[in-house]
């Protein structure tokens, strides 16, 4: 252990260093909380790779004199479904003047659709005025009803107010709906009606204090992120580093007559674990950055930078309230020397069980992570713009009865920026293409060198169709002889994030695998173990994807999984599922060196296996309040990391990876071996090809 892990203990737990260390950071936390004031992540929304044909038309967009300009649709249908009327139609076009008082710009339309039963209106408005004209424009059409005709505002801006408005106070209520699952949780593990305050407050101001510091970040670097999720692991892994440390101080606290001694040596005990527990996940979320997807790069360097708070948190502030508390923080049932309870004797009674008979729970266990696994037959990846939020919102609507009636495409337009010179070329080539409804010029560069075109297609959007259709329209223009023709648009930004979500997969999860590898191997010093973990916490990975798959698809009605969730899911299930490896073969580890792999094994599950329930358990909770947030894309997330969290920390860590440790016994140290004081207690392990004064010693 470095020297520094030997003395910090002692600094953080002394009489005076307490008070002092406890002052000192809590100063500093608020200090820190009060300099980042009332910092807010700026919003950002690219979701394909900066490289990609969408985001360079996007940016080719910005040299036409509109480019600050976007559509507003005002969408009219008949409540009875019949065509509207010429009555209808009329009242409809009355509203253009006061809607253009309202923007500023004049209104295109009443256009109707060819089958009668719908009509539109376009307006324009300024990009960064979307809120006021949206509104302005709803509160015109709310002035002015038309009987038995609905009108909806829809496109673009009314799109993105109406997402900003589901998030009004979510993130509100994720915190609290956190806090109050965490505090629930601590209570039950706990059994003290004081106890989970600390460890609560303690990682509740590193939250605060990272949603602050990973806006400024994220600002100063342009990072797109989801601050949802970098609170909920902040949460989650600073609670399960807590309940790591407190259990084994509780443990202590039975032997020990002096608390600050006891949490001395809790500490010592435990911190390589959670550093390198911490570690895993930071280096895996590091990863990211990697990513070709924007909002997956920015998550990666927000995350690993909230988690370092939390680990700062629980090492250096926890302990010394802990200390400063005493031993009466765990009323009321006190752990005191002389009066040890039977903490553990079910999980020791389990573990023999498993380790005596391993073959049942070890072919049970793969058996459920197959049948888990089996949910990714038939698994369809990318949700549609509207698919992607599951709080119901008039633009939504909007679109929808746009899509009925209009030609499908009008809803996501491509957008084909080229030479000018060539522009026919280009229209003609797009014509022809077998989809196309149409090719509408719209306008050139202000240098007049570029002229953008706008392609609506028969496929709806979001659909197989439509990705092909893009793709048919891209070789079509592509082939066109110097246009240096480029497609955008919604839709091909979509289709731009598939191929990049994919990417991204086949790089990145090969790398966490690797990372996670390497610090077992560092922590265990062995490579028989590591890579048997891994497998393991690979295989529940997947499965859990796969389980979450089919419950979103039969319980929420969630037909596809969005682009970022297999990646994410992944991410956070193997690195946090080698959290509890650590948690347990770490400990195993150190009782192996004593009483042999199987009854270390054995002793490891005994000491740490409520500890690592009740860290699941809480973890899993903590990621199920994911799905208080409007976004399909978290509560998938949430739903699928909570599944495989359970299935880790009640299965996989209870059953499978002690089955494990029995069939494979001492091999699993290797290239190290271990020596046993009480060979006895493994004697059903015994290598005879093996001399006992060959053996080294595993701690």
């Amino acid at each position: 252990m470095p020297r520094f892990l030997r003395s910090l203990p002692s600094v953080l737990t002394s009489r005076r260093g307490a008070w002092i260390s406890l002052i000192t950071g809590v100063l500093v936390l608020v200090a820190l909380i009060g300099a980042f004031g009332h910092v807010t992540l700026d919003a950002r929304s690219g979701i394909a790779p900066a490289d990609s044909e969408s985001a360079q038309v996007t940016a080719l967009e910005q040299r036409f004199p509109d480019a600050d300009q976007q559509a507003l649709l005002v969408v009219a249908s008949r409540d009875d479904g019949d065509e509207l009327t010429e009555a209808d139609l009329q009242a409809l076009a009355a509203l253009a003047d006061p809607i253009s008082a309202e923007t500023g710009e004049d209104v295109v339309g009443p256009i109707p659709s060819d089958d009668g039963a719908a009509a539109a209106l376009q307006a324009t408005v300024e990009i960064g005025d979307d809120e006021k004209a949206v509104d302005g424009v709803r509160a015109v059409v709310a002035e002015h009803p038309i009987d038995r005709v609905t009108m909806q505002v829809t496109g673009g801006p009314a799109f993105g107010v109406d997402v900003a408005a589901a998030f009004d106070g979510a993130d509100f209520t994720l915190l609290l709906v956190t806090i109050l699952i965490v505090a629930l949780l601590l209570i039950i593990t706990y059994r003290s009606p004081v106890l989970w305050l600390v460890p609560l407050a303690v990682v509740a101001f590193a939250d605060q204090l990272a949603g602050k510091v990973t806006a400024a970040i994220g600002n100063a670097m342009e990072l797109q992120f989801d601050a949802g999720i970098v609170s909920v692991l902040v949460f989650g892994a600073g609670t399960n580093y807590a309940l790591l440390l407190v259990s084994r101080y509780r443990e202590e606290l039975q032997r020990d007559d002096d608390h600050r001694s006891a949490l001395a040596t809790a500490y010592r005990a435990t911190a390589p674990a959670i550093l390198a527990s911490n570690a895993t996940v930071v280096l895996s979320l590091l990863t990211l950055v990697l990513a070709v997807i924007p909002g997956t790069r920015g998550l990666g360097v927000a995350s690993a930078v909230g988690l370092l708070i939390a680990l700062a948190a629980v090492l250096l502030i926890l302990p010394p309230a802990l200390a400063v508390c005493g031993r009466g923080l765990f009323w009321p049932f006190v752990p005191r020397p002389g009066r040890a309870t039977d903490q553990g004797r079910g999980w020791r009674a389990l573990a023999r069980s498993v380790v005596r008979r391993p073959w049942l729970p070890l072919v049970g266990g793969v058996t459920l992570l197959a049948v888990m696994t089996s949910g990714l037959l038939g698994v369809s990846v990318g949700l549609s713009q509207v698919e992607k939020f599951r709080v119901p919102s008039e633009s939504a609507a909007g679109l929808e009865v746009l899509g009925e009636h209009f030609p499908p495409g009008l809803a996501q337009p491509m957008i084909v920026i080229a030479d000018s010179a060539a522009s026919d070329a280009v229209t003609a080539a797009i014509g022809d293409v077998d989809g196309v409804a149409r090719v509408t010029p719209a306008g050139e560069s202000t240098d007049g060198e570029l002229v953008r075109l706008v392609v609506t297609g028969d496929a709806a959007p979001g659909t197989a169709e439509n990705r092909a259709l893009i793709e048919d329209v891209r070789d079509a223009a592509h082939g066109v002889p110097g246009a240096d023709a480029l497609v955008g648009g919604q839709g091909a930004a979509e289709l731009d994030a598939r191929a990049g979500n994919l990417r991204d997969f086949l790089v990145i999860a090969p790398l966490v695998l690797l990372v996670s590898l390497v610090v077992l191997v560092l922590l265990l010093r062995a490579l028989v173990a590591p890579l048997v973990l891994l497998l393991v916490n690979a295989a529940t990975a997947v499965a859990a994807i796969g389980a979450g798959t089919w419950f979103s698809r039969v319980l929420f009605g969630w037909d596809a999984l969005d682009l970022q969730v297999p990646l994410l899911a992944f991410l956070f299930l193997v690195a946090l599922g080698v959290d509890y490896t650590i948690f347990l073969v770490h400990r195993a580890r150190t009782e192996a060196a004593v009483t042999g792999t199987r009854e270390g094994m054995v002793a490891a599950l005994a000491a740490t296996g409520g500890v690592i329930t009740s860290a699941g358990v809480v973890l899993a909770g903590v990621f199920a309040a994911l799905g208080m947030l409007p976004l399909v894309t978290l509560g998938q997330i949430g739903l699928i990391v909570g599944i495989g969290v359970l299935v880790d920390t009640l299965v996989v860590r209870t059953l499978v990876v002690p089955a494990l440790f029995s069939v494979i016994g001492d091999r699993m140290w290797w290239p190290g071996r271990v020596r046993r004081e009480s060979p006895a207690a493994d004697d059903a392990d015994d290598d005879p090809a093996v001399a006992e004064e060959d053996l080294v010693p595993v701690g």
